[in-house]
């Protein structure tokens, strides 16, 4: 168990968080949810004790080993992969390299044999023996190939060294678990193997991440940052959001007396609570959730930008085909004998075994780049707006404020519309001022999206919108595009996006192109389960 009690930190004169008491117990997994800015990674730093500004006291169970996935790619450049992950225990790395010194010295003396044999039983006693065989079964389940387990850090990608950094992190069965973005940089394979090592994990799990799916899958809790404080619910992301919005719509409806609103939560509750019987310390939280009341649920004061997408003119039939598209980068065959059709109302997730192949299809069908070879044809009806994954360009070197540079791509150029589209963006007052060349990487897509929905297109290519966002930017984008009518080509690392927005799925690899006329569950079954 990790405890907090009366936990505060204050920068200057604003409060990040303020006396703070929780407890964080075995067996459950708290995902710890918060807007940008409010301190969720600060929070983690100062239950692990990188951040000790705080006042206040953390607690954690006598003799129980805390471990933190790190974000440092480059710290272990010098050691192996193996010993990196058993390097997640570093109290067994450390009578590792002390015993193996001992059997290396030339004049080894009875002193030494004493401390070395103190030192074995304290190696075995912490599965030292078995130390390799685990890493090597958790690099195995994050995709790292054993011929990579004997090879330095340095010698990794950078995705690998991911992996191996949450591996470990994962090592050892710690009794706590302190997870920042844990999916971040992970292959669909990686995340899913991840999700069920935390559905099985005995011990206390603290998450922070921005993939919801993930959240609605391996949470018993969440901790939810709000006005300086930290509140925890029962239950799963999905539960907290959609519990937290109705009781901001029944506190918003006047007209209704308290107990018909709270009525209202209560079925609510109890219908999440009769579902719960699948989920892990199933009946522990049941009882919880029926416990709760209309006033255990607070109204969140997040504030989620207003996405709404609509075309100018109606596609007609005809909307986009591509033959026999190829595309060589650097000497380097990205894009195979490409072909494909895209109907009317379509709205297809494209995924890579490497991203470059997406984007090089994506700046051909937006007329950035030319083919090698091939044909698009588009509909004459059909007209397009495309969001990169890089956006660097719009603003790198551009001295306008977001008024003015929103401006640019408008067809109403009067200030007055240009401020309220801004407002509903979350750019209200003051903020329409800044320039665009300091804005932060969320704040970024925010104005990308916002020139998005000023095109009026029909077509839509969207590269992983939610990078840099937040959930309730995340969210708000989600429902933009679920609720688009027209046709639209995106790719996204977020699960639950690319499964409530795609209605067919397109695979591109080194072969060409798979055209799967399915949702991403259904896609992710077939290929996965089948293989």
């Amino acid at each position: 168990m990790i405890q907090t009690q009366n936990v505060t930190l204050q920068y200057g004169s604003k409060k990040l968080f303020e006396n703070v008491s929780l407890k964080f117990n075995p067996g459950n997994c708290y995902g710890l949810i918060g807007a940008n800015g409010t301190g969720k990674s600060t929070f983690i730093k100062i239950l692990s004790g990188e951040n000790n500004e705080y006042t206040g006291d953390i607690s954690v169970s006598s003799g129980a080993r805390l471990a933190v996935l790190k974000q440092d790619h480059y710290a272990y450049d010098e050691y192996e992969v193996l010993e990196t992950v058993i390097a997640g225990n570093k109290k067994l790395l450390d009578i590792k390299h002390e015993k193996d010194a001992i059997y290396e010295k030339p004049d080894f003396n009875d002193e030494d044999g004493i401390r070395a044999g103190e030192l074995e039983s304290m190696f075995e006693e912490l599965g030292g023996y078995e130390a390799e065989s685990e890493a090597a079964v958790l690099l195995d389940g994050l995709g790292v190939e054993s011929e990579k387990h004997s090879k330095k850090m340095k010698d990794l990608q950078e995705a690998e060294k991911v992996k191996v950094l949450l591996a470990q992190s994962l090592f050892g069965n710690p009794d706590v678990l302190l997870l920042d973005e844990p999916t971040n940089g992970l292959d669909i394979k990686a995340i899913m193997w991840l999700e069920n090592f935390l559905l099985n994990f005995k011990n206390t799990v603290i998450v922070v991440s921005h993939d919801r799916h993930f959240l609605n899958k391996v949470c018993t809790h969440i901790a939810d940052i709000d006005f300086g404080k930290i509140q925890l619910f029962v239950g799963n992301y999905d539960f907290w959001f959609h519990s937290s919005q109705l009781a901001l719509k029944l506190i918003k409806d006047k007209n209704k007396r308290n107990e018909e609103k709270a009525q209202e939560l209560k079925d609510f509750i109890a219908r999440f609570s009769a579902n719960a019987s699948k989920s892990k310390q199933a009946t522990s939280r049941k009882r919880e959730l029926e416990k709760l009341t209309f006033e255990d649920i607070k109204p969140s004061s997040r504030k989620y930008p207003y996405v709404d997408i609509k075309s100018d003119r109606e596609a007609g039939n005809d909307v986009l085909e591509v033959e026999k598209l190829s595309k060589t980068v650097n000497g380097e065959l990205l894009l195979n004998n490409v072909s494909f059709q895209v109907n009317k109302g379509d709205k297809i997730a494209v995924l890579a075994d490497d991203e470059r192949r997406v984007t090089a299809l994506y700046e051909i069908l937006s007329e950035n780049e030319k083919a090698d070879s091939g044909k698009i044809k588009w509909g004459v009806t059909i007209t397009k707006s495309y969001l990169p994954a890089d956006n660097t360009k719009f603003f790198e070197s551009v001295n306008l404020d977001l008024v003015d540079w929103l401006r640019q791509y408008s067809k109403d150029q009067d200030e007055k519309f240009i401020r309220g589209f801004l407002g509903r963006m979350l750019f209200a007052g003051e903020d329409a001022l800044k320039k665009v060349n300091v804005l932060s990487g969320g704040e970024r897509v925010r104005m990308m999206l916002s020139k998005l929905m000023l095109s009026g297109a029909n077509f839509l290519i969207v590269n992983n919108p939610t990078h840099h966002l937040d959930l309730e930017s995340i969210s708000s984008v989600n429902d933009g595009l679920i609720n688009f009518k027209g046709t639209l080509l995106f790719s996204s690392h977020d699960h639950e996006f690319l499964q409530t927005v795609a209605n067919k799925i397109i695979s591109l690899d080194e072969n060409g192109l798979q055209l799967f006329d399915m949702t991403y569950d259904e896609y992710l079954d077939q290929v996965f389960n089948n293989s």
